[in-house]
């Protein structure tokens, strides 16, 4: 156990240092691999991981996904959803912003990525906030937060990449994020009433537009409905496996976008190469991720702290309190991907042993990752949006989305103490 906690050691001064995080995680690993079962078996095993991982069939969701994404992205259907969203919520105070985040929670379907929900949203949401003079903390917060939504409700890589690293059903795992995924919007907009009661002009009324208006919005959200009950239904109505309603699902999003008109050749050469190198970043992570777990597996950290806590003799709810501590407090220094990669591999045989649902605590362990999205100092959503829109400043929207990580660690209280939230629908499925 000691070396391991070395290894974690040195891995924070590697990451203070700016190396990436990738390659940080496969230094330490292969070193201290080597150091504690010979240079020649350490070396074995990264070449091991390296091949098997990208033959890997069942990872083959992962850029499926991506592309599906991409696609959806390029053929423009986030336009269409802040439209109907505005239709019904864009005349009451602080409506826009409330219609971007449902926007978000309804573009996060069919993308699966919160920093492209972010991104997308931004270009669709942020004009029409300024053109009825919303503040800019309130109108790129509700995007910023609006765009967490793309880990948690499915399809999500995030669910995915825990699903295979536990051993869990995707097919679940996707059904338990629906309910929270829900919560966190109604709470995103909890967040937003409470800034406009504060500051009204900061959210003021839009137009109120007729019914027949609002059904004619509506309509156009057909896509999104399609590629959601492609995906989704498949899954559930054992059409198909996860990745392949990925397939069908990428397949989808390009018939759509080439119906739209928006998918010139310039532009597939543009997502099929954005939809690559993502991929290959995410594979990059996950290596790393891997020779880093198997270091931490192989110096005893698991099993020592299982020792650990059983020692103490404390209730497993407070185990499960001080994990969530650990992560807020990596969620300051580590993008969420690769908080998810370096602990999950350690913490979720403590969690299994003490005998919790590894549904259940991928949803909590995704909710934190949420958090760590919008929270100084690295918070991936803001410096996107910061990307996004450089005339708003990074302390300005930290500032806007306070109101919103609050109803996130409410929303995770919630979680924690309800587990039913999570489980309920994943109950439903069957074993």
């Amino acid at each position: 156990m000691t070396e391991a906690l070395i290894g974690f050691a040195a891995l924070l001064v590697l990451v203070f240092l700016r190396i990436p995080i990738a390659f940080a995680m496969g230094l330490v690993g292969l070193v201290g691999f080597g150091i504690i079962s010979g240079w020649t078996p350490s070396l074995a095993m990264t070449a091991r991981l390296v091949i098997d991982t990208g033959q890997d069939y069942g990872l083959s969701v992962i850029p499926l996904f991506i592309l599906m994404g991409n696609f959806v992205s390029r053929a423009g259907l986030s336009a269409e959803l802040f439209a109907a969203s505005n239709a019904f919520l864009g005349h009451r105070r602080g409506g826009l912003a409330m219609a971007t985040i449902v926007a978000c929670g309804g573009f996060s379907a069919i993308c699966g990525s919160s920093l492209a929900t972010a991104a997308t949203m931004a270009k669709v949401a942020m004009p029409s906030m300024r053109k009825y003079g919303y503040g800019d903390s309130l109108a790129a917060a509700s995007i910023a937060a609006g765009g967490t939504l793309g880990i948690l409700i499915p399809p999500s890589v995030i669910l995915v990449i825990y699903g295979l690293i536990t051993e869990q059903s995707i097919g679940k795992l996707f059904a338990a994020g629906i309910l929270p995924g829900l919560i966190g919007i109604l709470f995103y907009l909890g967040a937003v009433q409470f800034v406009v009661a504060r500051r009204p002009g900061d959210g003021p009324k839009g137009e109120r537009l007729s019914w027949p208006d609002r059904m004619r919005a509506l309509s156009g959200v057909w896509g999104t409905v399609l590629l959601f009950v492609i995906v989704l239904g498949g899954i559930y109505g054992g059409v198909f496996t996860p990745t392949e309603a990925a397939g069908f699902g990428a397949g989808g999003a390009f018939v759509i976008a080439l119906a739209r008109g928006t998918l010139t050749w310039r532009a597939l050469f543009d997502v099929l190469v954005d939809s690559a190198r993502t991929t290959a970043m995410l594979f990059t992570v996950l290596i790393g991720a891997l020779i880093f777990s198997n270091f931490v597996n192989r110096a005893g950290l698991p099993d020592g702290l299982l020792d650990l806590v059983t020692g103490f003799n404390v209730p497993p709810m407070v185990v499960i309190l001080l994990i969530l501590a650990v992560y807020i407090v990596l969620g300051c220094v580590f993008e969420s991907l690769s908080m998810l990669l370096l602990t999950v591999p350690i913490f979720f045989p403590l969690v299994e042993s003490l005998g919790f649902d590894l549904i259940w605590f991928g949803i909590i362990v995704v909710v934190v990752t949420e958090i760590s999205l919008i929270t100084p100092p690295v918070g991936l959503n803001v410096f996107v949006l910061s990307g996004v829109l450089p005339d708003v400043s990074t302390g300005t929207i930290f500032r806007g989305v306070t109101p919103f990580w609050c109803a996130d660690i409410v929303r995770l209280a919630l979680l924690v103490f309800v587990p039913g939230l999570s489980l309920f629908l994943p109950g439903l499925i069957g074993p």
